[in-house]
């Protein structure tokens, strides 16, 4: 009988709008899907830079990145008074100033600082001490012979450290030098004498840093000695500083900035009439290259103590801060690397004209809720 083969078509059973998760390819599954906890762990392993991308993502992102999201603290900047015993500290992300007195200070000229402590001597009675301003502990160091204006001196870490190093390059003729350092638990300094050529000698006027375990001793002519405290020995290199003529005047030594971060060392160049360079050093081939950017990092540059930070927020990127305040101590002078402009606008400034002993940048305190208590 025609048609008695043909099969009769069923109806399919209607499908759920609906999918069971558990059956859902994993990689249909949205990131927003995931439990905030793996989210929060995930967002917690990038730079800060890439967890402000992630809080644009959606809301669950925005709520993991900032519960995770740790931003750097800068450097403080310390002026020290005209005369009395009242410090100010100025903050320049939160732009407020703070007042410290500190008589211990009285009649002490800062050498450097670092890690929220300073360095400071007395040269007419010979005296040097470590000082932290905030905690005021006082840490004294042996005797030793100090001219202010022959020596520079440094020191790689905490002085509460066991590792910390104290060094010190003094002048003692046209071509000799007295290298002394000091450890904690030393009950005196170790002084080695070393030969080195004039045209050293004749730019002795220095930056010394810390940096993979070495001080650097970067005069204005370009050369660099190098001292290893692990093996106590001193080098003496040739590195062309880069020294546009408009670079070179009377002032240049005060003009320039040497800062350390993550094992690299960078050179700011100022002048009155340009705006400031940044270099980079190659360490291998000993040449400074120019930087264009500095990546999201920000430099703090002052004479007896300079500063580099990352993941700070805001406008304080790809920036050098300089140690000055202005409009009433409301905002802080810098200069954008990546605008290539100053701020405030339309200014040029001198830094050679800047006293070294006026103000430096200092690490805040480690426990800033308990300072502000006090």
């Amino acid at each position: 009988m025609a048609g008695e083969g043909r099969k009769r078509m069923r109806p399919l059973p209607e499908r759920s709008n609906v999918r069971d998760s558990r059956t859902q390819p994993l990689q249909q599954q949205t990131e927003s899907e995931l439990p905030p906890e793996i989210l929060e762990d995930i967002i917690s392993r990038v730079e800060l830079e890439d967890n402000i991308r992630a809080s644009a993502v959606c809301k669950s992102w925005l709520a993991a990145a900032i519960s995770v999201r740790v931003s750097n603290k800068p450097p403080w900047l310390m002026v020290f008074p005209r005369s009395g015993k009242l410090y100010k500290f100025y903050d320049p992300s939160q732009r407020k100033t703070y007042w410290l007195e500190l008589p211990e200070l009285d009649e002490a000229k800062v050498c450097h600082a670092k890690d929220g402590w300073l360095l400071l001597s007395k040269p007419r009675l010979r005296k040097i001490f470590f000082f932290c301003p905030y905690t005021q502990e006082l840490i004294k160091l042996p005797d030793i012979e100090f001219s202010y204006e022959r020596v520079k001196i440094a020191f790689s870490t905490s002085p509460k450290s066991t590792s910390c190093v104290v060094f010190s390059v003094r002048l003692v003729s046209p071509n000799i030098v007295a290298l002394s350092n000091w450890c904690p638990g030393a009950t005196e300094w170790s002084t080695v004498f070393y030969t080195n050529p004039v045209e050293f000698h004749r730019s002795l006027c220095s930056n010394l840093v810390f940096c993979n375990g070495r001080f650097y001793y970067f005069c204005i002519t370009g050369w660099v000695g190098v001292y290893r405290p692990d093996f106590n020995t001193w080098t003496v290199y040739v590195i062309h500083t880069p020294c546009p003529g408009a670079f070179f005047d009377q002032n240049w030594c005060t003009k320039k900035f040497v800062v350390e971060h993550d094992g690299e060392i960078f050179l700011i160049l100022t002048s009155s009439d340009l705006n400031p360079v940044v270099y980079q050093l190659n360490q291998v081939n000993l040449v400074w290259m120019e930087r264009k950017s500095l990546g999201g990092m920000s430099l703090f540059a002052s004479l007896l103590s300079s500063h580099a930070r990352v993941d700070l927020l805001g406008k304080m990127r790809d920036s050098v801060y300089f140690p000055k305040v202005r409009f009433h101590g409301k905002r802080c002078v810098s200069y954008s690397i990546t605008e290539g402009r100053y701020y405030p606008r339309n200014q040029i400034y001198d830094w050679g004209e800047i006293d070294p002993l006026e103000s430096l940048w200092i690490d805040q305190p480690e426990d800033l809720p308990a300072f502000l208590q006090k």
